[in-house]
């Protein structure tokens, strides 16, 4: 598989010469496997680079989306296998007791907030909601799993050939936990991550922030690297970057990340534009 960062920013885009290095697009991840099949992990900003990257000779693209918050879907109008005749995409997504998904992506696929409804685009589309997938596509294998973050949201795990990348992006594991973390069983998202070869995590504040925004649904670096011990993964790659961490904030917390995980966890802060082969 080859795993491509497409955008690491949580909350809002931050483009700008403060955030050029790790990116300032909201979150989008790809997954290509070596007999062409192409899956996209969510629509943030970083959605409309990726698929001018998917090659017009690819005829089925799959997008699956962790939640519906904005800035996990606002690239989607501009997604170009959307625009594409004939295109075979297929959009999964969180079931919600609210509304369903057709529903809830129309809300921003229509006027006033977008010009064209998701009905009148060029790609042949179809939705599905899941509450757990398990789907194959191409030599992909996709399980997913609901976690904590206000709204449904979901995590990704995605297996070719022996290998394994997990994608958490909006996730509060420690949420009403005293002495994170517990026991797996008890741990939300472990079933997503347990093992994997690369863990794609939220790891959107320092333990300051976090104590100021307990309940938002997003995890602070110590707990991303707890987790992600826990779950004895091979690679944490932080991500959904706070808004307010410049590139010298993130290089900081990469450092503190590090050292937290000592010898025991291969961490690093995810890039816009950053390849990993597994």
């Amino acid at each position: 598989m080859r795993v491509t960062v497409w955008g690491t920013r949580g909350s809002i885009a931050t483009p700008g010469p403060q955030t050029a290095r790790y990116g300032g697009n909201t979150s989008c991840v790809s997954v290509e496997g070596e007999d062409g099949t192409w899956l996209v992990l969510d629509a943030g900003t970083g959605v409309r680079t990726c698929g001018a990257a998917i090659p017009k000779s690819v005829k089925r693209v799959d997008l699956f989306l962790t939640h519906l918050h904005m800035d996990h879907i606002i690239g989607l109008g501009f997604f170009a296998p959307l625009l594409r005749p004939g295109m075979d995409l297929h959009i999964w997504g969180p079931r919600s007791a609210g509304a369903d998904l057709k529903t809830r992506l129309s809300r921003y696929l229509s006027p006033p907030l977008f010009p064209v409804r998701l009905s009148e685009v060029p790609a042949d589309v179809s939705l599905h909601e899941i509450a757990a997938a398990d789907a194959t596509i191409g030599e992909l294998h996709v399980t997913s799993s609901f976690v904590t973050h206000p709204d449904p949201a979901l995590g990704y795990r995605i297996t070719s050939r022996g290998r394994t990348v997990a994608y958490i992006p909006d996730h509060e594991p420690a949420l009403g936990v005293e002495g994170f973390p517990i026991g797996p069983q008890w741990t939300s998202g472990h079933t997503v991550a347990a093992g994997a070869d690369l863990l794609i995590h939220d790891s959107q504040y320092t333990g300051a922030e976090y104590d100021g925004r307990v309940g938002w649904g997003h995890s602070s670096i110590d707990q991303s690297v707890a987790f992600a011990q826990q779950a004895g993964v091979g690679e944490l790659l932080l991500f959904h970057h706070d808004p307010a961490h410049d590139d010298a904030m993130l290089d900081v917390l990469a450092n503190d990340a590090a050292e937290r995980a000592g010898t025991s966890l291969v961490t690093a802060a995810a890039t816009e534009g950053a390849v990993v082969e597994l």
